[in-house]
């Protein structure tokens, strides 16, 4: 396969990626209104199944346009040699590949983002404001666009500028310095994120001595679950939605409450859904997890490592010298496929995985809590309870709330 061949396959996966996630969409559109199961006819109010379709179909709308505007940019940064133009900037500014690849990536991160925050701050400011949920300030907004900017270029430059070197050093090699640097990031960023990531966007606090904390404790002894670091995070301070995270090993492990969640459910159905998130830790999810991505990072560096020396690479996306930085680009737009069908394979494990977290906390506590908890929480988010079966095949990293609470109730 020559260069043009490359180029023109290249482009092929772009619009056939689209046009699935288009017809899938419109599959899942049309079938928001209907009737809602006779299981989950107690989530939704008339009024508030209206503004749920309402919610759904101004997303939907917003999606094709934002992800038309992003599909146009990719292909006219392929069509105009947009990638030979930053790399060109890059070269002037070094000789030297690390410098050159950092640059590289550099300009095309903060292209990207300023091109795509409008699409967010509309999503923000609009959207969700004109259905209830956002709580973020414009300052908010703004600092989390340079924060996030900022622990892009800090640790995505130290990552691939390490990246880069070893492949100069090592070629062949590389991919196994590579894979060994995002592993070690990795189970970094699993047993410290709540305390290196989290504070510079939120602020965490113990969850204060009373009749939550005592249940909460009361259930993880029950379990042998030894849980002393219980934290609510002010996510009121974004958003209305709610949410409940497990984090970290050992002495680093945690669980996190939303203040939203606090407000939205009664203790009995808070303590069912830290059941459900101790479910996953005792079913050994979060270790299956974490050796899975750790397998799926090794596959891609490693098929990296056979094709990255082919100039033709390069050349596919229209850059006349040959890079480890272009080349990076080129792989990642022929992996796509790949990587959509190993997330096809995890979003379907994940959903195997929500069903026994919900067993065990069912078991280990009560079922009708989290049920209740579950239908809450999907109506203060106004969530689809008619999505179509090819749609969460696809995109849903959980059963669907139907699928759930008839789980729920088997015996």
């Amino acid at each position: 396969m020559n260069a043009t061949q490359l180029y023109y396959l290249i482009i092929a996966i772009i619009i056939i990626d689209f046009v699935i996630d288009k017809v899938l969409n419109a599959l899942n559109a049309k079938h928001y209104n209907d009737p809602i199961p006779d299981e989950l006819n107690d989530v939704y109010d008339e009024e508030d199944y209206k503004r749920s379709q309402d919610y759904k179909l101004t997303n939907y709308r917003f999606g094709i346009w934002s992800s038309l505007f992003s599909v146009t940019l990719t292909l006219g940064f392929l069509f105009f040699d947009g990638f030979e133009f930053v790399d060109n900037i890059a070269r002037s500014f070094s000789k030297n590949p690390m410098v050159i690849g950092l640059i590289f990536f550099g300009i095309i991160m903060l292209a990207s983002d300023i091109l795509t925050t409008p699409f967010s701050y509309y999503k923000t400011f609009v959207i969700e404001e004109r259905f209830g949920f956002n709580k973020t300030t414009k300052a908010t907004f703004l600092l989390d666009k340079l924060k996030g900017l900022l622990m892009m270029a800090i640790l995505g430059g130290l990552i691939l500028g390490a990246i880069i070197w070893f492949y100069k050093q090592t070629q062949e090699l590389f991919w196994l310095y590579a894979w060994g640097i995002v592993t070690g990031f990795t189970i970094i960023m699993n047993m410290f994120y709540s305390r290196l990531i989290v504070p510079m966007f939120n602020k965490q606090t113990p969850l204060e001595e009373g009749s939550l904390r005592d249940k909460i404790s009361e259930y993880a002894q029950s379990v042998g679950f030894s849980l002393k670091k219980i934290f609510v995070i002010d996510g009121s301070k974004r958003s209305t939605k709610a949410n409940a995270y497990f984090s970290g090993f050992g002495s680093e492990k945690r669980v996190t409450l939303y203040d939203t969640l606090i407000n939205d459910l009664d203790e009995e159905e808070i303590v069912a859904v830290l059941a459900h998130e101790v479910g996953h830790y005792k079913r050994k999810h979060i270790i299956f997890n974490l050796f899975a991505s750790i397998a799926l990072t090794g596959l891609t560096f490693f098929i990296l490592s056979i094709f990255i020396s082919n100039p033709i690479l390069s050349n596919a996306i229209g850059v006349e010298t040959p890079s480890f930085h272009v080349g990076l680009i080129a792989f990642g737009l022929l992996y796509a496929p790949i990587s959509e069908v190993t997330g096809l394979l995890m979003n379907f494990i994940s959903r195997q995985f929500e069903y026994q977290a919900d067993d065990y906390a069912k078991q280990t506590y009560a079922a009708d809590p989290l049920i209740t908890s579950l239908k809450k929480l999907n109506k203060t988010s106004l969530s689809n309870l008619t999505p179509h079966k090819s749609y969460v095949f696809v995109h849903y990293s959980h059963p669907t709330l139907l699928e759930r609470v008839m789980n729920l109730k088997k015996q």
